[in-house]
């Protein structure tokens, strides 16, 4: 790239912040970044980017505010703007249409490849419909199909947890999603949590051979057996019946909800309804 863009990413949470900036830097573009609103608005004008990423829930101003500033400003007014949040009330993405916003990715759905799409084709000056803004849950319920790859329940043995002389708990991830999976694997690092991940079955009752866990974070859309069947095998190895589970999904019809909860999760939060520091303050509430 010849002539590299720059973009603002304005984002208060430093791991979407820098995953975001790593993959973009990676395509050739000039990074520049904010932690809220009001750094966000200086950043502005003394960089003057050609795109701005930008949160909505933010301290000291908000994504909103920020659009406003811009949009009465007649010499930022033309930035185009792409919104990446996870608060998507009718309300606030008509009100970002109103102010100019070109897209609206959910933070729980997207992933890299499409941030770096969407931003391609809008520095293009291609004009994204709001029928394509990224605000569907992407994923549809599978068919569990018998996995003969997939290993029996575990051995009703105890396995003694190795101990850590941190003092660290014992996080395990299971999520087929790269993107989210390495944002919860950083977030909950930089917390103080020791982590291991899996993005299937198989993988994950390897690690929970080998250790045993202060709490499971699981997917329910998986490839090949799916979080449910996952769930009831935890439950049924008495070695592992009393690990909190907690359920993260975009799965969030009520009888998704009353049947993980019916065997036996700890809790059910749906992606999109919750940032990371939600996640993971969850997490500690739970583990201590």
């Amino acid at each position: 790239m010849d002539d590299k863009k720059k973009i603002l990413i304005i984002e208060d949470d430093a791991v979407l912040r820098d995953v975001l900036a790593e993959k973009l830097e990676n395509n050739g573009y000039i990074i520049d970044r904010a932690e809220d609103g009001v750094v966000a608005m200086e950043r502005v004008r003394a960089v003057k980017p050609d795109l701005i990423l930008l949160d909505i829930l933010m301290p000291r101003k908000n994504g909103i505010e920020v659009l406003e500033e811009l949009h009465a400003d007649q010499d930022l007014q033309n930035i185009p703007v792409i919104i990446i949040s996870n608060s998507g009330q009718p309300l606030e993405i008509a009100r970002a249409q109103e102010l100019g916003a070109r897209d609206f990715l959910a933070k729980a759905v997207f992933d890299p490849n499409e941030v770096l799409g969407k931003v391609q084709r809008v520095l293009a000056g291609e004009i994204i419909s709001a029928a394509e803004w990224g605000l569907q849950v992407k994923g549809t319920p599978v068919v569990v199909t018998p996995d003969v790859s997939v290993p029996p329940p575990l051995a009703s043995t105890p396995v003694t947890p190795t101990p850590e002389a941190s003092g660290k708990k014992f996080v395990v991830v299971v999520e087929d999603d790269k993107f989210l999976r390495e944002l919860l694997v950083r977030k909950l690092m930089s917390e103080g949590f020791d982590v291991e991940s899996a993005i299937e079955a198989s993988a994950a009752f390897t690690i929970l051979a080998q250790r045993t866990p202060n709490i499971i974070l699981l997917d329910l859309i998986l490839p090949g057996v799916d979080g449910f069947e996952i769930l009831t095998r935890i439950k049924a190895d008495p070695k592992l019946v009393n690990v909190p589970v907690i359920i993260l999904s975009n799965l969030g019809q009520k009888e998704d909800l009353d049947r993980a909860m019916t065997l036996g999760a700890k809790d059910f939060m749906v992606k999109a309804n919750f940032t990371l520091d939600e996640i993971v303050a969850k997490v500690q509430g739970i583990v201590g």
